[in-house]
This record gives C-alpha cells, structure tokens and sequence, in this order.
C-alpha cells in the first residue's frame, strides 16, 4: 500500500473521530471562526513581494523527524520579519508530526496569511480549517474527485477563505473549477517522490494567466526562485529548506536576502 493510501485510510478515521468529539456548532463559536481572512493572493501579488510561503513542519513520511522541539510562535515570527508573503502550517499528526494546535498558535503570533495544509477530504476540515485561523486551505487533486474539489470550493468561498488547488501532474488541471486564484504544482512525484522543476515550468504555459501560480517542493535555493518567476510563478511553497536549520527564520531571511532580482 502507498504512502498516499495509508494517509488518506487514516485520515478517514481521524476526521469521524473529531467529528463526533467537536460537532459543527462548536466550531463556529471559537473566536477564529469570526475573524476576518487575509488574502494570500493578493499578498503574493504585491509589489515588491517575496513571493515566499513558508512551512512550519516537523517532520515528513519521506524525510523523517526533520525539526525536532520545534516552537509554533518562534519560528512563525521568524518568518514574518523575514519577510514572507505567507505561512503553511501542516496540521496531520500521524505522518507529519502536526496538530491543529499548531496553527492556532501560528495564528496567535501573526497576522500574515495562513495556509492549513493537510489532506482534505471533508467538508467538516474546511469548517474547522476557518475555526482554527486559516485564511486558505489545500484541495489536492491527486486525493479528490472534481464534484469534491467543486464543493469543497465553494465552501471555502462562502468562508472567506481561498483555495490553493494543488497538481502533481497536467492531467489533473480537469479538475480545476472556476473559483481557485492560487494553482500550486508540486513538483515531486508522488509515486517515486522524486522532485523536478520540469513539471512546473511544463505546468506554466498551461495555468491560465487569472490564476496565481504557485510553486512547491524543491526549491532549495534562491536561484529557482529567479527561475520560476521567468515562467510565471508568484509563489513559492518552501519547508525542509528551512525547517532543517536550527534557526528557520533566520535561514529564511538570508535565503529571500539572496534571491537575484530582474
């Protein structure tokens, strides 16, 4: 069985578990579930941007325990005097390590965007998503049908949040609905989790030109940054890169410090 299959199996059982424990209507009353979402998109569009988003992980199915005694606040103030446009935050416990927990104290120590990352398969997460402090939420195509992504969408509109609808491969742009502005394209394949640029400089011409285009996985220095910008791209969706230093922050401020410019 895949790595996928065994999340996506686990998953299922962990949101019919929080479902049960925390039903919709508590939810809805937390204070998050009142604030008011900050655009990611328009973040990433701004002049003068970094286009960087920044992950607070600690660890990962391929790479293992990649920070241990990691501290939420700490490293999430890093990031924003870094200079970040935004800030995944991965929440699944079993395979990375995270915690809903996690993003409730990123959204405690800034008022930068926040991306909930995680496997999303229920219109229940996109609700506990909001109540948490997101501002965008992860549709992977590779784990949904296109009448789930349609959905999930549009419940993500009617709460203000936006959608980063993420591809592995061309094939799966037929699942893209009308709504998404950020069109992120990992650039590892899920299969061999191999990572390439190719995919998303091959993804780029494709990407109609409304959407924000964002790229993930691989960029491990500043000089793809500089590249993928030349195809388009506004958005760059970085973790391990950072995560791995003592000091995420800090290595994330000395890496956007050296990204060339036009």
């Amino acid at each position: 069985m895949s790595i996928l299959k065994k999340i996506l199996q686990q998953k299922e059982k962990e949101v019919w578990r929080r479902k049960k424990k925390v039903p919709y209507r508590h939810l809805e009353k937390r204070p998050a579930f009142d604030r008011t979402p900050v655009s990611l998109a328009e973040r990433l569009l701004a002049p003068a941007s970094s286009g960087i988003i920044a992950e607070f992980k600690r660890s990962s199915p391929s790479k293992g325990v990649i920070h241990e005694d990691a501290r939420v606040g700490e490293i999430v103030r890093g990031y924003e005097i870094a200079g970040v446009a935004g800030i995944s935050v991965l929440t699944d416990t079993p395979f990375f390590g995270g915690s809903n927990r996690d993003l409730e104290e990123a959204r405690d120590h800034t008022s930068l965007p926040l991306l909930r990352k995680d496997f999303i398969i229920d219109e229940y997460q996109i609700v506990e998503a909001r109540s948490l402090g997101a501002d965008v939420i992860l549709l992977i195509a590779a784990v949904l049908e296109k009448e789930q992504i349609k959905t999930f969408t549009r419940l993500a509109g009617e709460l203000q949040m936006e959608v980063l609808f993420e591809i592995h491969e061309l094939l799966e742009l037929i699942k893209m609905p009308e709504a998404p502005v950020l069109v992120g394209v990992n650039n590892r394949d899920l299969k061999t989790f191999e990572v390439s640029l190719a995919r998303a400089v091959e993804a780029a011409s494709i990407i109609p030109g409304d959407r924000v285009k964002v790229a993930e996985s691989g960029l491990e220095d500043p000089e793809s940054i500089h590249f993928l910008r030349e195809h388009g791209y506004r958005g760059f969706l970085i973790g391990e890169t950072f995560m791995k230093e003592k000091d995420p922050g800090e290595a994330c401020r000395e890496f956007i410090e050296k990204i060339p410019q036009a």
